[in-house]
């Protein structure tokens, strides 16, 4: 048995993922101050004093010799503080924790500060066995042509030799690329090399993908094939080369062509950034199964996120999707559960559409039958049928009971104008996280009236021309345009204190909220005065909708009215009070002339 000895902890040095390290400060019983440091190789072997420098490459190639072992391995070191050193380092320390601006930041400098002319004490090595049935459950999914992506920080060794465990990379493979350029120029030659063995054939035809693509849709990299069965390999610090500017491209293009992908020393923010690029370029369903709080960004980036409840707590199982014990379940969770679902959600929406066409195409066709139309009738129905004057002798269509119809149908719909677009926007952001200001309401708020009111008159309006559609329609289109000027760049320039709000217009015509405020605030305004107006012809008609059911009721169709011309005037009427002598006021008065033959009642009028 050892000796034991008790240390006095001093002071941690938190562990991060971007210092990929941890340290502690201690006191030893003899009084000496230590810091003890354990991390990363790549991250370690940065801070070692230039007099490890034979320590460190004998320690290097044990820790490649332990990871080809899929071992995985840490480096410790140690450096001795001065006291007087040290009480001025921890009250920086404390400064920094204390500190309400920029906190984390002024704590990983002084972090950097006391990490540095570490001595190398050595390394570690600890097995990290697979769980059962993960080889088959890879083979399985392989089959049903699920491609698989390692995503880990662990070393590139550790990584491949897992990869080789699990049957992600076979030895049958035609080649085995490894990326590992230590700036952007490099890295971009190495991913060009790489295409250039592949020579991929695209599946697609480029000029038909423009013409199936449409503008506004993000740009989709095209399914390729390569001339063999190959992989990738890439570490943390070429990705961050390979994710910036167009090399992003050529890094998805090259990884979706391989049969086995993987990424190693990443960060939890690099895992995150590797799915949303192939969310963002390929129409894919992404899913990330991880067991660790490293993993939580992935888990949250894709579409499904699946957690496992492994020795790092339970970090990953609180933000997936799905959470079980064994990789394993993931089998079972795609190849039985999902395809039941897709089945399910398929039989379910192809019965959602038919049965919602078939009941309404058959109102539909009905229409073209059933007679009713919500037109005035014309002026020759007006004449044969005098009764439609009535309603206007007894002012039916304007009084107090429709004066207090269009108050309550305004008050209504100024409820709706207000509200709806309230309910839309309360507690939401900008697509750029920033909240919806209150000129971005009013603006929602105005637009949805100009289309409710509209509508409405639209609704009303009983005879269609083409100037009419110009001016209504086109109404609409002046007041986008007039938006949208108003709230321009150039205008903004030329009159900054009247006009301060520089592209309102733009930003919120581009969110979803203000055209479900408009969609919902004009379905809501004017569908109950159509459903009203409906039932009232329904049940409670007017002279003019019982006319106009009796006409589509007749079979035969009246001719037009008769017009009545009259005679000219002969030249002996003259004036009998302009005349100095008699005239022919008793020819006039006798009404010989005077009496024009009227046409009898035509065989067509409508007998009730």
């Amino acid at each position: 048995m050892g000796k034991t000895k008790v240390y006095q902890l001093l002071a941690i040095l938190d562990f991060s993922n971007v210092r990929k390290r941890m340290s502690v400060i201690v006191r030893t019983p003899e009084d000496r101050v230590m810091l003890f440091c354990k991390g990363a190789d790549t991250i370690l072997c940065q801070l070692l004093h230039p007099s490890c420098r034979s320590l460190r490459d004998v320690t290097l190639e044990h820790l490649d010799d332990f990871a080809s072992e899929g071992l995985r391995t840490l480096m410790v070191a140690y450096r001795e503080l001065d006291s007087s050193f040290f009480r001025a380092w921890s009250k920086k320390h404390s400064e920094a924790c204390l500190s309400l601006e920029n906190r984390e930041n002024k704590i990983s400098s002084v972090y950097e500060e006391i990490e540095k002319d570490l001595m190398l004490i050595g390394a570690t090595a600890i097995e990290d066995k697979l769980q059962d049935g993960v080889p088959e459950t890879i083979i399985t999914l392989n089959k049903a042509k699920i491609k698989m992506w390692v995503l880990t920080g662990d070393k590139q060794e550790t990584a491949v030799n897992i990869a080789f465990a699990c049957n992600i990379f076979e030895d049958a493979m035609d080649g085995l690329f490894i990326v590992e350029g230590n700036d952007g120029e490099t890295v971009r030659e190495e991913l060009r090399s790489v295409m250039d063995e592949m020579k991929p054939e695209s599946l697609l035809d480029p000029i038909s993908n423009c013409f199936t693509t449409k503008s506004k849709m993000p740009f989709r990299i095209p399914e390729e094939v390569p001339n063999g069965n190959y992989g990738l390999i890439i570490n943390g610090y070429s990705l961050a080369y390979a994710l910036e500017g167009n090399l992003e491209l050529e890094l998805l293009r090259i990884a979706c062509m391989c049969k086995g992908v993987i990424f190693c020393r990443m960060t939890p923010l690099q895992k995150a950034q590797v799915v949303e690029l192939v969310k963002r370029y390929k129409n894919v369903v992404t899913l990330a199964i991880g067991d660790g709080a490293n993993d939580v960004s992935m888990i949250k980036a894709a579409n499904i996120g699946v957690g496992i409840s492994g020795q790092e707590g339970m970090q990953a199982m609180l933000s997936s999707d799905f959470a079980f014990s064994q990789f394993h379940y993931l089998q079972r969770l795609l190849l039985v559960h999902g395809r039941w679902s897709y089945n399910r959600m398929c039989k379910f929406l192809t019965y959602f559409f038919y049965k919602n066409f078939a009941f309404t195409l058959v109102h539909f066709w009905y229409s073209f039958y059933n007679g009713f139309s919500a037109k005035d009738v014309n002026e020759t129905w007006s004449l044969h049928f005098p009764e439609l004057y009535e309603p206007g002798q007894h002012n039916l269509y304007f009084n107090k009971k429709e004066f207090v119809k269009c108050f309550m149908h305004g008050i209504y719909s100024s409820f709706v104008l207000f509200f709806v677009p309230m309910g839309t926007v309360f507690n939401s952001v900008y697509s750029d996280g920033k909240e919806i200001d209150y000129q971005s309401f009013s603006l929602i708020v105005q637009t949805s009236l100009l289309c409710v009111v509209t509508m409405q008159i639209a609704l009303k309006t009983t005879y269609w021309t083409t100037i009419s559609h110009f001016f209504t329609w086109g109404s609409l289109g002046f007041y986008f345009c007039i938006l949208f000027f108003l709230y321009s760049d150039g205008l903004c320039l030329i009159f900054p204190n009247v006009f301060q709000f520089l592209g309102v217009a733009r930003n919120t015509l581009k969110q979803p909220q203000m055209w479900l405020s408009v969609a919902l605030s004009v379905v809501l305004c004017v569908l109950p005065p159509v459903v009203y107006q409906f039932l009232k012809s329904l049940f409670w008609p007017f002279t003019v909708d019982k006319v106009i059911d009796r006409i589509h009721r007749m079979k035969q169709s009246l001719p037009p009215p008769v017009q009545i011309k009259p005679k000219c005037s002969s030249s002996r009427r003259s004036a009998y009070a302009f005349s100095h002598k008699q005239g022919f006021g008793p020819l006039i008065t006798s009404g010989k002339f005077m009496k024009s033959k009227l046409p009898k009642e035509d065989d067509y009028s409508f007998k009730k």
